[in-house]
């Protein structure tokens, strides 16, 4: 459904990433940010997926072509992000979306998983034309978030077992959301371990749960955007 763009990013070069967009010919546009293994078919599979929904869906490639399925590698490339570049090129995704004839409005959803969750809000905190955002056990330390700047409501959804990301985080983040005075609603699974939205891994995946999330964000999007 989806293919490979480049998009201009900041006056800094160019960034690259996987684009698919609704049969319907428009619709909102959406930017997905990958885990920490890369830009790898679950996240272009979340794109299709979106574009089958009926959103235009853009997932940056922060890694620039590298993937990994070695949790020590995929924690190095993590934490050897650039965060500043990081900003440049969702900056630049978001952008490139809202240029595209095939996108309707003038903001963009955000949704990310793992590290693209953290992303998804730091991208929400730091473009205002982010209108709705979309956080999947997000977590990346070296991520700082400038609450006060964000404009977009957020739905969250956490997980009861996640080693990453305990749900006394999760809370507390709600809980720094609202006294900022942001409209927030994040959920915390019980039973579910970190990752449980990911088809492609077998040992934490909840059918039940992914589901029930994807219809909430799908929702959230249509009402948002």
């Amino acid at each position: 459904m989806g293919a490979m763009v480049q998009f201009p990013m900041n006056g800094v070069g160019g960034g690259g990433g996987y684009l698919a967009t609704p049969a319907s010919g428009s619709g909102p546009g959406v930017v997905v940010i990958q885990e920490w293994w890369g830009l790898v078919d679950h996240i272009k599979a979340v794109a299709d997926r979106l574009a089958g929904a009926g959103f235009a869906a853009l997932a940056p490639d922060f890694y620039d072509g590298r993937t990994t399925t070695s949790p020590d590698e995929a924690g190095k490339l993590m934490m050897a992000l650039d965060i500043d570049a990081a900003e440049k090129k969702l900056r630049g995704a978001i952008d490139y979306l809202l240029s595209r004839g095939e996108v309707a409005g003038d903001r963009v959803g955000t949704v990310g998983f793992c590290m693209g969750g953290q992303l998804s809000l730091y991208a929400a905190c730091a473009n205002p034309r982010v209108g709705a955002c979309v956080d999947f056990y997000g977590i990346h330390p070296n991520v700082k978030l400038d609450l006060a700047a964000l404009q977009a409501p957020v739905l969250g959804f956490f997980a009861e077992q996640d080693g990453f990301v305990p749900p006394a985080a999760a809370r507390q983040l709600e809980s720094d959301l609202r006294a900022a005075g942001k409209q927030v609603e994040i959920t915390v699974f019980e039973g579910a371990d970190h990752a449980f939205f990911n088809d492609t891994r077998a040992e934490v995946y909840h059918a039940a749960y992914a589901q029930q999330c994807w219809e909430r964000l799908v929702a959230f999007y249509r009402e948002h955007l």
